[in-house]
């Protein structure tokens, strides 16, 4: 990686936050992952194995510099800040994470269900959507449309199933079930998962194809809970600061606090949304042009999830494929450190682990990264282990002179020239 040369505008430059989830990169099992059955997961750790493991723009931010990651040498004089994320929240779910960064630490745990719904749920489920369902168990997402697929086809019974994590999901063939209907069937299932059976998201998982080459289009769709706590996001809506989500941010967040949302159907996209922002020349950018002319001199935060890593890669155990996407998302760093502008905050987590090398396909119990880099930011510091993944959100108020009303602590006096 090349050293700081930062574009400057020719007028005041607005506050810029981008804040980027690399969804399920844990670096280690956190003390109590044996509750949650992880007592050996290190997503990082796993994906190096692969011999297509290669991050040098990382690297030289500093990540094998983060207390606790036994791999590639440590960079000399590392380019950015660094630390280890603890989760004091009881979970690890995509929602407890990314809530937990953006300030609400829950201490209470979301249902999930070993051995499937309630049969009150499910008759209340068929009797308002006038369909029958199949399966109703704990299964993995490609293997359940290849079990019940056909039977699906042929019945029109939708197929439900639930996981490690805390989900409703609800998977039907594109050509049995249009995607308006489905979701609103998932509206109605979010609808009845109240109190005691509060799930973390209802997901709509569309697929197509002919048995058994079966496959799951780009049409998901999640139905959070909505954040129960005012949150990081709020606060800067609240502020007259833009909030754009890339991504499923906004799904994450049942739409709250958010100003501006786009979707993307890979880490790609992903990518190149976020680059087109630093870039301020989205015009330019041939990816969700209209949105991005309108926002290319956005002042606020950029909120992207890039969910590959653990949708596609994590949950399926395909280390090289997890290495592949690691190694493309490296390769595009220099693009996003090179066109940082003066008041730019790169900021790299991730929300859990789903270590690919374990027997199990669910999400596992880490600590994750932090890599903070940008023109007003120190080089070298060595942020140890935080406690909370709120200290994110709440160092991003900080930057934006915001008084807190979320949990966490900042970090910013630490990281940021004076």
């Amino acid at each position: 990686m090349k050293t700081k040369n930062f574009v400057t505008s020719n007028h005041d430059s607005p506050k810029r936050v981008f804040l980027i989830v690399m969804d399920s990169v844990g670096i280690g099992a956190m003390p109590d992952a044996d509750l949650y059955g992880d007592a050996n997961s290190n997503t990082l750790l796993a994906t190096s194995k692969s011999k297509y493991f290669s991050l040098p723009n990382l690297q030289n931010l500093g990540l094998f510099n983060i207390e606790g990651i036994p791999l590639m040498p440590k960079a000399e004089f590392p380019k950015g800040c660094f630390a280890r994320m603890k989760e004091t929240s009881n979970g690890k779910d995509t929602i407890i994470g990314h809530w937990e960064i953006a300030g609400i630490e829950s201490k209470t745990s979301f249902p999930t269900y070993k051995h499937g719904f309630p049969k009150e749920i499910i008759e209340k489920f068929q009797a308002l959507t006038g369909r029958d369902v199949v399966c109703n168990l704990p299964y993995s997402g490609t293997d359940v449309i290849k079990d019940f697929g056909l039977h699906h086809e042929k019945t029109g019974d939708l197929i439900v199933y639930t996981s490690a994590d805390s989900v409703f999901q609800i998977a039907a063939h594109e050509s049995i079930i249009p995607l308006e209907q489905l979701y609103r069937y998932c509206k109605i299932a979010r609808d009845i998962l109240v109190e005691e059976h509060s799930v973390a998201r209802v997901i709509a998982r569309p697929f197509t194809g002919t048995f058994p080459n079966y496959y799951r289009t780009k049409n998901r769709r999640d139905f959070s809970l909505v954040p129960p706590q005012i949150t990081l996001l709020d606060q800067l809506k609240e502020s007259g600061f833009d909030v754009i989500s890339v991504g499923k941010i906004s799904d994450i967040f049942s739409g709250k606090g958010i100003t501006h949302k786009l979707k993307t159907s890979s880490n790609k996209e992903g990518i190149e949304i976020a680059i087109a922002y630093m870039q301020l020349n989205a015009a330019n950018n041939e990816i969700y042009l209209s949105e991005a002319i309108k926002l290319s001199n956005f002042n606020g935060l950029c909120f992207v999830n890039l969910v590959d890593f653990d949708m596609l890669y994590g949950h399926r155990n395909d280390v090289d494929g997890y290495a592949k996407a690691l190694a493309e998302f490296d390769i595009n760093l220099p693009r996003m450190t090179e066109n940082l502008k003066e008041n730019d905050i790169l900021i790299i987590t991730a929300d859990h682990g789903c270590d690919p090398s374990t027997a199990s396909t669910d999400h596992s119990r880490e600590y994750t990264p932090l890599i903070i880099y940008g023109p007003k930011i120190k080089s070298g510091v060595n942020l140890s282990t935080r406690f909370s993944f709120a200290d994110i959100g709440a160092t991003i108020l900080d930057y934006f002179k915001i008084p807190q009303k979320i949990q966490g602590s900042s970090f910013l006096s630490e990281v940021i020239e004076i």
